[in-house]
């Protein structure tokens, strides 16, 4: 069963951010993962995922790689992501 994922986070730069999570869409493809960046227009630089991915184990495989790791460390998200799994009944 697949499931569903909302992420939030705070970015310093909602672009830069979204350039590099451009920038991991073959992985996600490879991984079954679909997934959309979404921004508040009322707070730039809170930057939103939603997303489905074949279980939540695949999903924290991918989200957990050093690839996506290196987004997290580069400075451009500057709060901890805010993770929420769903699944459809």
């Amino acid at each position: 069963m697949s499931i569903t994922v909302v992420i939030s986070a705070q970015v310093s730069d909602f672009d830069l951010w979204k350039s590099k999570f451009d920038g991991l869409e073959d992985q996600r493809v490879a991984a079954g993962i679909n997934a959309r960046a979404y921004r508040n227009p009322d707070k730039p630089n809170t930057s939103y995922v939603i997303g489905t991915a074949p279980s939540k184990e695949v999903f924290v495989e991918f989200f957990t790689s050093p690839d996506r790791q290196a987004i997290q460390d580069s400075g451009v998200i500057t709060s901890p992501p805010d993770i929420v799994f769903l699944e459809e009944y």
